[in-house]
């Protein structure tokens, strides 16, 4: 199917069917296309916490205490993710970067590598100091994750719900989050939509092509 259709046809799944599950080697696809998600030279700030469990998703269903809405979707979902961003950009992170981009054979010479590094810690050190809006810059690049998932579950037949009304405070301390240097952004709930999904039978609504798109 193409990427047209696949964004046409999806839609944002209010809510869930508890008794049906996403198969492992349909998650194991979703996840790996989640890893590979493009970021600003290659920085990848983020971590995903998957919960499959109802333990798990009880566990993230506290965060939504003020957004009780959002609660039945994060339990009756078959799968939620947690899109967790860095609260820095140690150099560890850096050179594990480099290092894999080694190992991957991104690299013809060692000058090329050093290139690469150098370009990396510029942009880091941009919005570190003369920009100063890092944590803003890591925080976008796992939205174009977010971005890659969507339109990846999409693809594999599966639901999904983007969440942005949960605490995140709440939820960085049930899961130890900034202990680990890590913030939690937003969550994805993934399955197979109820059929008491409002949603499901609306019509897609985007402002015109002569609205949103100027050519020059």
């Amino acid at each position: 199917m193409d990427t047209v259709t696949l964004a046409k046809r999806r839609y944002t799944t209010k809510a869930y069917d508890a008794a049906r599950k996403i198969p492992q080697a349909t998650v194991d696809t979703l996840l790996e296309q989640l890893r590979h998600s493009p970021s600003s030279v290659n920085s990848q700030p983020w971590h995903f916490i998957v919960a499959d469990s109802d333990e798990g998703k009880a566990r993230i269903a506290k965060s939504t205490e003020a957004f009780a809405y959002n609660t039945p979707k994060i339990l009756n979902a078959s799968h939620v993710i947690v899109f967790a961003t860095r609260t820095e950009m140690p150099d560890a992170h850096l050179q594990a970067v480099l290092d894999q981009e080694t190992l991957d054979g991104r690299f013809r010479d060692d000058q090329a590598r050093t290139g690469q590094d150098q370009s990396r810690r510029f942009y880091v050190n941009l919005h570190r100091f003369d920009q100063k809006d890092v944590q803003h810059w890591m925080e976008k690049q796992t939205y174009l994750a977010l971005g890659t998932a969507l339109l990846g579950a999409a693809a594999l037949n599966i639901d999904a719900t983007p969440i942005e009304g949960f605490d995140s405070k709440a939820l960085d301390a049930e899961l130890g989050l900034r202990e680990r240097g890590f913030t939690s952004v937003v969550l994805l709930c993934l399955g197979y939509r109820s059929p008491e999904d409002f949603n499901a039978g609306l019509n897609k609504s985007r402002l015109p092509a002569s609205t949103v798109f100027t050519f020059l």
